[in-house]
């Protein structure tokens, strides 16, 4: 294997087509596209400060290093990638790329990342940022830290554990979710989506989980969470109080305390859907803006 060490590389293209080597305490500096259909590449301790680092490569491993700002949209059309220890700065940083690891990786600028990719594992990482992992599927997720709206859109084959996401409008357009043993604060959770699992969760969510096709709640909570469940099909397992349930399309709703039922005979078959509460506060047949 060919050894590139302690070496300040910049112009573009810099190691254009590089094949079997070992890159360490290394700067690629002004220049894009330094590493563009490179293979088989280990890198450690090594700073990428300029756009397009890893493009059309495949079979890399990088530890111990950082991609700067200005390193963006930094690994597309990459396939067989893992990043240990890393800190990714700069933002839209995968797409369209396939078999990705990430573990131990913190990427405070994380807009537009990990667009239509496939099958990726992310263990302790923490993003920051809107639309992260939208269109990507065959993902496996453990100890995620997720600051960002509009996450997951159009994802599929989703699975996440032990995680914390502060995500407006996450898991929109996606298919075959499951999440286990973790939180979820905002809104809109879920709409326009398909088998949705949520495990032992604790939700916080204005007007979440509507419009799903196949809704699986398990003891999960629901925290200041209001007009739920309104035209999904839902299996629902609460512990404590939901605020409100609006016009849910079919199945069943269990909770300990149901603070407004509305289910309104023009909208849904009330019949379709069974409640079993052990306390329903109030009930109507009408919104409160359609009274």
């Amino acid at each position: 294997m060919r050894e590139i060490n302690q070496q300040l590389l910049t112009g573009e293209r810099a190691l254009f087509q590089a094949e079997d080597c070992h890159i360490a305490y290394c700067t690629f500096a002004d220049g894009e596209s330094p590493l563009k259909e490179s293979r088989g590449l280990k890198i450690d301790n090594t700073l990428f400060k300029w756009k397009y680092p890893l493009w059309y490569c495949s079979d890399v491993e990088i530890k111990d290093s950082a991609f700067f700002e200005m390193a963006r949209a930094g690994i597309w059309y990459t396939e067989n990638i893992h990043i240990s220890d890393t800190i990714i700065e700069a933002p839209k940083a995968f797409r369209r790329s396939r078999g990705i690891v990430l573990h131990n990786v913190d990427m405070p600028n994380a807009g537009e990342t990990l667009w239509n990719c496939q099958d990726i594992e992310m263990e302790r990482v923490m993003a920051r940022g809107d639309y992260f992992a939208m269109n990507s599927s065959g993902l496996k997720v453990k100890n995620f830290e997720l600051v960002g709206n509009y996450s997951f859109d159009g994802g599929s084959d989703i699975e996440i554990r032990n995680s914390r996401l502060l995500s407006k409008d996450a898991f929109w357009n996606a298919e075959n979710v499951t999440v286990y043993d973790s939180f979820i604060s905002g809104e809109y959770l879920g709409w326009n989506s398909r088998n949705i699992t949520l495990v032992n969760c604790t939700v916080e969510s204005i007007q979440g989980m509507c419009y799903i096709d196949n809704l699986v709640m398990k003891n999960c909570r629901l925290l200041n969470t209001n007009l739920a469940f309104e035209y999904s099909q839902a299996d629902v397992e609460i512990i404590g109080s939901v605020d409100s349930v609006f016009n849910p399309k079919g199945g069943i709703i269990r909770a300990d305390r149901i603070g407004e039922l509305i289910m309104d005979g023009r909208k849904v078959r009330i019949d379709q859907t069974r409640i079993e509460a052990g306390e329903i506060l109030k009930k109507s047949d009408r919104a409160s803006w359609e009274q």
